[in-house]
């Protein structure tokens, strides 16, 4: 580890330190900086303590600083600049990997659709995790921690980070749910006024969010299968149950991403019979119309021998005529309208 920069008289901020904490089993994390943090890291004794740090990615200096202070695999700086970022979580190099898409913090708003990356490394005495934004599972897990909740290893604040990634999806299932429940009663009750672009907007987002969040099946088995040596049993029974806990999530994302997709389908085939009706209709009047404007196009000819032009009864004899082929077209063509 190299040592060479002098960390006693600097800001945590300086290397892209968000914020760190110091946790012993049964007890409530401590906020520590990152000299502090470094020190405890440098001690060899035979602790239980264990370390959590989270950075910003986005400062010039963070990912340097990990590099000369933190003994972090090589394959985690090569997933910071990797293109593919679906999440996944496996053993590499006697530690633990995780690439986690979660959703981006928006004060404005109690969810987000937008999603950025979020990069975790689990050691038996340090998680690291690194992100370009801030995200929401996140500060929600900083939140359980600064609130007191006690954990007694890094894996164990890796499984909480799932499980609050999960709270965060339920809530996106469940304000569109609702969504969709109010376009449903609207549909049902024959009222329809939502427009189809928000039935649309929310089917993307969605997608999009069952694509980058769903974990890669593959890589989960491998580490259940074949977990670290120092990985304790119940960390392991604990990320089993919150992986299979958040794949029941993204099987509730997919089922109301198939539920708006069957809803856009009945309000498509409503919006094609209403325009089936219309056209109809349109076609209906034409056919009305047509007796008089053929019969007035034939008698406004100026020229001569026009039927009927001295005969007094001339006008009345047209007018029944022409109200003669408009009853028979409009019988015929209500008729037919009847069988739409």
């Amino acid at each position: 580890m190299n040592h060479s920069l002098d960390i006693s008289h600097r800001d945590p901020d300086l290397f892209g330190l968000l914020y760190g904490f110091r946790f012993r089993p049964g007890e409530r994390g401590r906020e520590v900086d990152s000299a502090t943090a470094l020190r405890c890291l440098q001690d060899d004794s035979d602790s239980d303590e264990f370390l959590w740090l989270h950075l910003n990615l986005a400062h010039a200096a963070c990912e340097r600083w990990m590099k000369s202070h933190l003994q972090l695999p090589q394959e985690f700086f090569e997933a910071l600049h990797e293109g593919s970022r679906s999440t996944r979580i496996e053993h590499v190099d006697s530690a633990l990997l995780a690439v986690v898409n979660d959703v981006v913090f928006n004060l404005s708003s109690m969810v987000s659709s937008d999603v950025s990356t979020l990069w975790v490394c689990v050691r038996s005495k340090l998680i690291v995790s690194a992100r370009l934004q801030p995200l929401h599972s996140v500060d929600k897990l900083r939140s359980s921690v600064k609130a007191g909740e006690c954990f007694r290893s890094p894996s164990e604040l890796l499984v909480h980070l799932l499980r609050d990634q999960g709270e965060v999806l339920t809530q996106i299932v469940r304000k569109t749910s609702m969504s969709v429940d109010q376009v449903e009663d609207e549909l049902l009750s024959s009222r329809l006024s939502t427009n189809r672009a928000e039935l649309g907007a929310n089917r993307r987002v969605l997608v999009r969010l069952q694509r980058l969040l769903a974990l890669e099946p593959g890589s989960l088995l491998r580490l259940l299968n074949r977990p670290p040596s120092w990985l304790q049993k119940e960390d392991v029974k604990e990320l089993r149950k919150s992986t299979e806990e958040f794949a029941l999530i993204i099987n509730d994302l997919t089922a109301l991403g198939e539920r708006i997709k069957l809803l856009q389908e009945e309000i498509a085939a409503n919006l094609n019979e209403q325009s089936n009706r219309t056209l109809f209709t349109l076609t209906v009047v034409t056919v009305l119309a047509l007796p008089i404007n053929i019969i007035a196009g034939f008698f406004g000819m100026n020229v001569g021998g026009v039927p009927l032009a001295t005969d007094p009864e001339g006008f009345w004899i047209l007018v029944a005529l022409v109200a003669t082929f408009t009853v028979i077209a409009g019988r015929w063509a209500f008729r037919k309208r009847g069988d739409y």
